[in-house]
């Protein structure tokens, strides 16, 4: 029985793995900035130790890394700037190799190790390569694009209207991955770190264009769903960081081998996008 610190465990990633975890068996130490909300009472309830730090308090994370055997890293540059990710993801690094951790397993962006460009990929590229040379034993797990955005922000508004609205041609191929995915994966590395340590993994579970996830999301709707391309403008409005993401979606593409990961490792029970899009309240979402 492994004792993991899992950071951002109220957010989506942190918390499907500690879900996952605690799941399997596993003391799981719940660290988060606010260990007094209700998702962290949620996480309490389910059997988790939840304890405060903060990625810029040096002695909250040195307290919660005291005696654990693994830790599962997540930062995010968003409600904050890329310059504050990869300084706190670094200083969570050092924190592990100072705690003597024997396992890190750090989530990344799948192709943030290509020179892409976009600036939220760079950090955590930066936080990788410090990881690689930090001395503690690592894997580098890395998601492609996110399911759980597309129950939220611009896609609702567009849905209560009956169109996907998207930054990309309707034919462009993107690999795809729900938080629940995530989480189980990455409790399949930490609970088998010598087949994984020294790793980079891509991680994807399925591959849709956006014409095929308009079609998804109108069978999970129960109505027509047409995909309109937003614009690359006017995400660049909105940040230049994410319309960096979407140029390189488009242009170079977010290929992971799909396949191969579904034959490799079945017991993720990895998701379609059609299984995600059927397993949420889209009434309520778009009410």
């Amino acid at each position: 029985m492994l004792t993991v610190a899992v950071t951002g465990a109220t957010g989506a990633q942190g918390g499907a793995t500690a879900r996952a975890l605690l799941t399997a068996g596993h003391h799981v130490r719940a660290l988060t900035r606010h260990p007094d909300s209700p998702v962290a009472d949620v996480l309490r309830g389910l059997g988790a130790d939840v304890r405060h730090a903060d990625f810029d308090a040096p002695a909250s994370l040195d307290a919660a890394l005291a005696g654990a055997d693994s830790l599962f890293a997540v930062t995010t540059p968003f409600g904050t700037d890329t310059a504050t990710e990869t300084r706190q993801g670094k200083a969570l690094v050092d924190a592990a190799a100072a705690a003597r951790l024997g396992h890190v397993v750090f989530t990344s962006a799948a192709h943030a190790d290509r020179g892409t460009g976009v600036p939220h990929y760079e950090s955590k590229h930066a936080i990788e390569q410090h990881l690689r040379a930090a001395g503690v034993p690592w894997t580098v797990i890395a998601p492609a694009a996110f399911m759980d955005n597309y129950a939220g922000g611009w896609t609702l508004d567009g849905l209560r209207d009956g169109t996907f609205a998207w930054p990309m041609p309707t034919d462009q191929p993107l690999t795809l991955i729900p938080a629940a995915d995530i989480g189980a994966f990455a409790a399949l590395v930490l609970q088998r770190r010598d087949e994984f340590a020294g790793r980079r993994l891509d991680i994807a579970s399925d591959e849709l264009t956006p014409a095929g996830i308009a079609d998804a999301l109108a069978a999970a709707l129960g109505r027509p769903v047409a995909h309109h391309e937003v614009p690359l403008d006017y995400v660049r409005s909105r940040s230049a960081d994410l319309a960096a993401m979407f140029d390189y979606f488009a242009t170079a593409g977010l290929d992971v081998d799909v396949a191969g990961l579904r034959r490799d490792y079945p017991e993720v029970g990895w998701h379609t996008f059609a299984d995600w899009a059927a397993a949420q309240d889209w009434p309520a979402l778009v009410s």
